[in-house]
């Protein structure tokens, strides 16, 4: 076999590429390896039993790198919250070992929308004309709980499929549907994913899409005769004669925090989205969840269960789909009217029962 000087000088240049890149990756490896904190090996042996976590040599040097790279941010953070900088708390959970970037690849499914770009719907007016000042100062200043009331299913957890969507539609009508018949039933996102229209349930969906397809269908199952697998399966297995919530249609709420803290006062948990892209809230672990950066656009969806007060700031009481093992037990406190914090007021729906 012959080779003209183009092919020689091609293959030469391949060889060369490939092992610089083999001496660079192996350099990293030893200089991560190097600079790790010693201080923390327990630590990280620790995190990593808990979770169960296995690696490669090369890649548990890379996940350990990120892991102290963490680390470092969550303590920074909790001493700024003591000195009084911060109003919430970080701590390592099961996303330690991810980048941002992996982060949002693996948990905020959601297309990231411009706030600017979205479209305000008015909702049905209500009736405050009857209503003193006095009187609507002591309602706004309540605190609203709906999981006291019986409306909201224990936290679940969506794992590595992107369907915020699907829990925050499902959490919404488990809400309206106990609320009008007096009996909470965990509905089952599977469902939602496995029969959605037009895609994949992991993809980029919203909850307007999971109240239509109810619709659509008459009805939806509940999670224990639909249980949930985490990823789309090939067939819709959905059971007519075993519907467990039915829903007759959708409404919006106008956009901005005061109409949605009448629409949760007054008709019961509400499907939303919200910015969940930063690292503060990637590491969350508690108090009122405050980050200047949270805005202009929306990542993820959850719903709004409650508001409240703490420590003399006010809150949204916010119920997630990453298990409880992040945040509060699953919940997350957005700071409440600080100019609609996180885009948490800037689309908001709710399923009629």
């Amino acid at each position: 076999m012959t080779w003209n000087l183009r092919e020689m000088c091609s293959l030469c240049i391949m060889n060369v590429w490939l092992f610089l890149c083999s001496v660079e990756v192996s350099i990293l490896a030893a200089v991560s390896t190097d600079t790790f904190d010693s201080k923390l090996d327990e630590d990280w042996k620790n995190w990593k039993s808990q979770r169960g976590n296995q690696y490669t040599k090369d890649e548990e040097s890379y996940r350990r790198m990120i892991w102290e790279d963490n680390m470092r941010y969550i303590k920074q953070h909790n001493l700024e919250h003591s000195l009084g900088k911060r109003t919430s708390k970080l701590g390592m959970n099961k996303f330690g070992d991810l980048t941002n970037e992996e982060f949002n690849k693996l948990m905020n499914g959601h297309r990231r929308i411009e706030a600017v770009n979205m479209t305000e719907i008015e909702a049905d007016e209500t009736d405050e004309s009857s209503a003193s000042k006095e009187s609507y100062f002591e309602r706004r200043t309540a605190t609203v709980d709906w999981r006291r009331e019986g409306l909201v299913t224990p936290v679940k957890n969506q794992g590595q499929c992107s369907s915020s969507w699907a829990f925050s539609a499902t959490g919404g009508i488990e809400g309206q549907w106990a609320k009008k018949h007096g009996n909470l039933v965990s509905l089952s996102e599977q469902n939602l994913i496995d029969c959605n229209f037009g895609g994949a349930g992991c993809d980029d969906r919203t909850a307007l899409h999971g109240f239509d397809q109810v619709i659509q269908f008459g009805g939806i199952n509940s999670a224990e005769t639909y249980p949930y697998t985490g990823k789309h399966g090939d067939d819709c297995r959905f059971k007519p004669d075993k519907i467990a919530a039915k829903i007759t249609g959708c409404k919006w709420v106008s956009r901005g925090e005061a109409a949605l803290e009448q629409a949760v006062r007054e008709i019961g948990p509400m499907s939303v989205v919200i910015n969940a892209s930063l690292k503060s809230f990637q590491h969350y672990k508690g108090g009122v969840y405050y980050d200047e950066n949270c805005n202009g656009y929306v990542t993820d969806e959850v719903l709004v269960v409650g508001f409240g007060i703490e420590d003399g700031m006010k809150y949204w009481l916010v119920k997630n789909s990453w298990g409880t093992d992040w945040g509060e037990d699953g919940y997350i406190k957005i700071a409440k009217d600080r100019g609609n914090h996180c885009e948490i007021a800037s689309v908001v729906r709710y399923p009629v029962v």
